[in-house]
């Protein structure tokens, strides 16, 4: 039996009556960029090495933060939004570590972990996230079945638990001398939570100690520690991955009177180059981000936002040279290479576009705009068993398990017998 057959097999009977919702991961290249560069400390602290864990957000206003396996640590929109400062984000991500360094995910998901396909990881984070709505903005949709009542029990960790997953982030902290004042005030966030009517808490804060306790010992631990200085290089990073991600949210003219609040001038520039992109703006959006490239001018994710600004205004051959110019400085990013194929695609450079993308989808398989803009690449090189396959996928880490398999069927019917497509549209038949 194979990995996913396993999994999908130990999962849905639980799950299999449980209605249907939508979640939505959000992909952008430079908040992951940043998100890593702000996790480095705290995940060298934990024993955890830096490039095997993924720094990834999910689209929901309730703030959250949760771990489904020992390779991804997901934070929320709202949660990240409401990070003040690089040391807030920079707690959550050393108390989330901690988890996985204390094998608590291991224990409560011992198949997840393992999980090597697009469907089982899928499956996996909706279970964990429970109901998110969804906005599109930055990225695209995965949909799951489940409960809530089946999401708080895989969510919820025990006292003890918590208890020393904040003790070792504290740990964590200090040792990459990192102020555990934030975590203080990342708990007064959930302590908002718990104040709140049942119905409007958010499950975190339902199936996890009174953050209250949490703080009052948390606060113990930061006056009796020296405060350390902040690291240049971490408030440049939140200020950039924050102050992206608020561009893209949050409406054109609140960013456009608000960019000041960013204390880098790259960053500025590149909030007023989002802003007035989503105002239609284009000629005004290539200035501004020109000016964010002249204080980096090596940078891939300005270059990347460059092609994006040109890929969102259909100026497709522009957004195409744009990308080989990214791809050049960062050849390695899966979410780069995506949107260069995106481009090749949009233009007409069909072979091109179906290498540059079948090399992101090696990378990252998470990515739903890619895996269908592979599907069409397939398709019109005539590769239609493979077209079939990859659309099975995409519908299988969306949780449209009868889509799926009406793919997986017409792939069968058109790839060798035996070969590692055949066999992979096989699995997405045998989900139950």
């Amino acid at each position: 039996m194979s990995i996913l057959k396993t999994i999908i097999i130990g999962l849905i009977f639980a799950l299999y009556a449980f209605q249907a919702f939508a979640v939505s991961l959000l992909r952008d290249a430079d908040i992951e960029n940043a998100f890593s560069e702000l996790s480095k400390p705290v995940l060298q602290a934990a024993g955890l090495s830096p490039s095997g864990i993924k720094i990834m957000l999910i689209d929901d206003t309730r703030p959250n933060a949760f771990v489904i396996d020992n390779k991804h640590i997901f934070i929320t929109t709202g949660l990240a939004l409401k990070t003040r400062t690089p040391e807030m984000f920079q707690s959550i991500i050393a108390h989330e570590a901690a988890h996985i360094a204390y094998g608590h995910v291991a224990r409560r998901t011992q198949n997840i972990e393992n999980a090597r396909s697009v469907a089982a990881f899928g499956l996996a984070l909706g279970i964990m996230t429970g109901a998110l709505s969804g906005n599109a903005e930055l990225g695209t949709s995965l949909a799951l079945g489940t409960s809530s009542s089946a999401t708080r029990a895989l969510l919820a960790h025990t006292r003890a638990e918590e208890s020393a997953a904040d003790q070792a982030a504290m740990s964590y902290m200090a040792q990459s001398r990192i102020d555990a004042a934030g975590m203080a005030d990342v708990l007064d966030i959930f302590i908002g939570q718990e104040n709140l009517s049942a119905n409007r808490q958010d499950p975190y804060a339902r199936t996890h100690p009174l953050s209250r306790d949490r703080r009052r010992v948390v606060e113990g631990r930061v006056t009796a520690q020296p405060k350390p200085a902040q690291d240049k290089n971490a408030l440049y990073w939140h200020d950039r991955a924050i102050g992206k991600l608020s561009a893209f949210v949050r409406a054109p003219d609140w960013t456009l009177k608000n960019t000041d609040s960013s204390s880098h001038e790259d960053v500025k520039h590149l909030r007023r180059a989002v802003a007035f992109s989503r105002q239609g703006k284009l000629e005004e959006a290539i200035n501004e981000i020109s000016k964010a490239q002249s204080v980096r001018p090596k940078d891939a994710y300005l270059q990347d936002l460059k092609a994006e600004l040109y890929m969102r205004h259909k100026k497709f051959d522009r957004a195409a040279k744009e990308y080989q110019k990214a791809s050049d400085l960062d050849g390695s990013n899966a979410l780069i290479l995506a949107g260069y194929g995106r481009a090749l695609l949009a233009s007409n450079q069909t072979n091109k576009a179906l290498s540059v993308l079948k090399t992101s989808r090696q990378k990252d398989f998470r990515n739903i705009r890619m895996l269908r803009d592979l599907a069409v690449a397939y398709s019109k090189t005539g590769q239609n068993g493979m077209a079939s396959l990859i659309t099975a996928e995409r519908f299988a880490l969306q949780g449209k398990t009868k889509d799926a398999k009406i793919h997986a069927r017409r792939a069968l019917d058109n790839l060798p017998r035996g070969s590692p497509g055949w066999q992979s549209a096989e699995d997405i038949l045998d989900i139950k």
